[in-house]
């Protein structure tokens, strides 16, 4: 089977991705990251997927010093289209102005990130229904940044 060419992707091409119905154009410095979902307007196909806003990198340490320093950088967010094979195959199959990415839910950490992309995947039956792209669920979550004090 060919492969279908979808490195052009990564090539800093930002399509907008919509929050509360607005662009979103930066990271709010608030959240951790975000559940999402993605809609093909040619297939009318869906993924739900999340993503994070930052990373963390690992600087060698300063000069005469022994631990490591971290810094905080914003990751690919803007100009992602999920994990999923076939729906990046369809990414470059149709264009990315096929399709629409709308933020879902803003999450303060990576637990939330799960319990919300989860819980909106079997509230949807992903896996069951053939409009999703949506192959596998997969979680770890802890109620660690879920409940309130």
């Amino acid at each position: 089977m060919d492969r279908v060419r979808t490195d052009y992707i990564s090539e800093k091409y930002y399509m907008t991705w919509y929050y509360n119905g607005q662009p979103l154009i930066a990271a709010p410095e608030e959240h951790v990251g975000f559940v999402y979902e993605i809609h093909d307007l040619i297939t009318d196909r869906l993924y739900i997927g999340k993503k994070l806003f930052w990373t963390t990198v690992k600087l060698p340490p300063l000069k005469g010093k022994r631990n490591k320093r971290h810094r905080r950088i914003a990751t690919d967010w803007q100009d992602y289209f999920g994990s999923n094979d076939p729906l990046k195959e369809a990414v470059a199959l149709h264009g990315p102005s096929n399709f629409q990415r709308t933020i879902l839910y803003m999450c303060n950490n990576k637990n939330q990130m799960s319990y919300w992309e989860t819980k909106t995947q079997f509230d949807r039956n992903v896996l069951f229904d053939n409009r999703y792209y949506n192959g596998m669920i997969n979680c770890r979550i802890t109620s660690r940044g879920l409940k309130t004090p």
